[in-house]
């Protein structure tokens, strides 16, 4: 079970001085998750959480798609293109990687869960839950799965088979393991083999990368 701890993430500046990014998994090549890339967009995926700190426009990104959900603060103006969209809290938007984009801070900082995927080659979701201290919610092979409130533990679960869905309510882990508790922003990488199982109050984002087929 691996789970990348937010506070050792190293903040890197924007180019513009509009904020800061903290990388929490990143492909490149045969890089996997928890790993970072060695340059700024060398990757085939990247999962980061970015400060918001002044409105300016972002760094393009041709032939990628990019996911973006303001997780701390109440509301972005992003303007894609020439078009404003106004993001508010836990709502995931979806926009090209090469468009013009850039963003205004109508109500103060952010903090925004950015997702970036290679066109063609991977396709990238952001989902929303909330967690619940009675059923596990499992994390699986391409997920992450990053506390964004409140507070939950996770466990390794149970070996994947019939029967093995869901962890024992009273321990926050499957058999004969110890529950671990996470951090704010702390993500959980996910499994097929053993899926980490996360219990707890709050919110949870589950990124999932799937490779694109055919």
């Amino acid at each position: 079970m691996q789970i990348i701890r937010f506070a050792d993430l190293k903040p890197q500046p924007w180019r513009n001085g509009g904020g800061v990014t903290r990388e929490l998994a990143s492909r490149s090549g045969g890089a996997s998750a928890g790993t970072a890339a060695s340059e700024d967009g060398a990757w085939d995926w990247r999962v980061s959480i970015a400060d918001v700190t002044s409105a300016g426009e972002y760094s393009p990104f041709p032939g990628m798609e990019r996911v973006l959900t303001v997780v701390e603060g109440d509301l972005l103006l992003l303007a894609v293109d020439g078009a404003e969209h106004p993001l508010e809290k836990y709502r995931p938007f979806r926009f090209p990687g090469g468009a013009a984009s850039s963003s205004a801070l109508p109500t103060g900082n952010v903090r925004n869960l950015n997702v970036i995927a290679r066109e063609g080659a991977f396709k990238a979701y952001t989902s929303i839950i909330e967690l619940s201290k009675k059923r596990a919610h499992p994390v699986f092979e391409g997920q992450l799965g990053i506390l964004l409130q409140g507070q939950a533990t996770v466990g390794p679960g149970r070996a994947a088979g019939p029967g093995s869905a869901g962890a024992d309510a009273e321990s926050g882990a499957g058999p004969d393991s110890t529950p671990v508790l996470l951090g704010r922003y702390d993500a959980v990488v996910g499994s097929d083999s053993q899926p980490p199982e996360i219990l707890g109050r709050g919110f949870l984002a589950v990124v999932s990368i799937d490779p694109v087929t055919g």
